[in-house]
């Protein structure tokens, strides 16, 4: 008998993590095309097997990105030059963007066109306004915000080792959903694992907007579990088919492919516990979807 009450309570709890999921309205904020390759597979599962509805902003022109050797001989041009990247990259790479979009089940695409402009760990000269035109990101963010009234906002996890635009981006989506009134949106910071690694995340120093809640969960979606026929199926092939629409990026694709176990999502603190329980549920739902 205990064991049945069991089982209908974690029924009872899934289901009710699925009507809510069933209309979650989700925007993903980031800095580059393929920057979503981070978290596919929730993304895919949050669209496509909870029912919820995804959009997604990208705050750079995506002209940067000079690492497509094989992708040369695929659109006729040298991809490794940066004045031809400078020309063709934006283009291929929102369109390649798109493409992956249609994978996962995206629906609209915000283009910012800040300059994608060189590597650097430093955010500060982007949110100072130095590199990027900071207000009209946030003008921006503000009218996707007001308009798409979304539950719920992924965006990278800000950490010191990222790329700056990556770090810019985050806290550029934090800035604008502190700045909302009435009912906000919850902001989580993602990234794919290896379940072998050390990492963790508390804050990035500098920016007290990106600390996490202590008290917070670090949530997971397990991408690597096999099922099936032999066990030869997993989610990675999800992410995988994401990875293999940025062309243009053909080396970095290369190395990711087929690579990390479990999508991993961090609480910021300025969400406020309230929302901690809609999120333990619908990492509940994720749990329960599929296979």
């Amino acid at each position: 008998m205990r064991s049945i009450r069991s089982l209908l309570f974690i029924f009872i709890v899934a289901s009710f993590a699925q009507v809510n999921a069933q209309s979650l309205k989700t925007l993903i904020v980031t800095a580059h095309p393929d920057d979503e390759t981070m978290f596919p597979v929730t993304v895919f599962k949050l669209i496509r097997e909870l029912g919820g509805s995804a959009d997604l902003a990208l705050v750079t022109d995506a002209s940067g990105g000079y690492n497509g050797m094989v992708a040369s001989k695929y659109y006729g041009m040298n991809l490794l030059d940066t004045a031809v990247g400078r020309r063709v990259l934006p283009a291929i790479r929102k369109k390649e963007l798109m493409k992956a979009g249609e994978v996962m089940g995206i629906t609209n695409f915000y283009f910012f066109d800040q300059v994608d402009d060189v590597y650097s760990t430093d955010p500060a000269p982007y949110l100072g306004g130095r590199r990027w035109n900071k207000d009209l990101v946030e003008k921006q963010l503000d009218e996707v915000l007001a308009k798409g009234r979304y539950d719920l906002i992924l965006c990278l996890v800000p950490s010191a080792e990222q790329h700056a635009h990556h770090k810019a981006a985050t806290v550029l989506a934090l800035r604008a959903v502190a700045r909302m009134s009435g009912k906000k949106p919850i902001v989580l910071g993602g990234r794919t694992i290896s379940r072998a690694t050390t990492f963790s995340f508390s804050e990035l120093p500098g920016y007290p907007e990106t600390k996490v809640l202590p008290s917070a969960p670090v949530y997971e979606v397990d991408v690597s579990h096999t099922f099936g026929e032999g066990g030869k199926h997993s989610y990675q092939i999800v992410a995988d088919w994401v990875k293999a629409e940025h062309k243009s990026q053909s080396g970095d694709m290369n190395v990711a492919m087929h690579r990390g176990d479990v999508e991993v999502f961090y609480y910021f603190a300025q969400n406020g516990p309230n929302g901690l329980e809609p999120i333990k549920k619908l990492f509940t739902a994720l749990k329960a979807s599929g296979f």
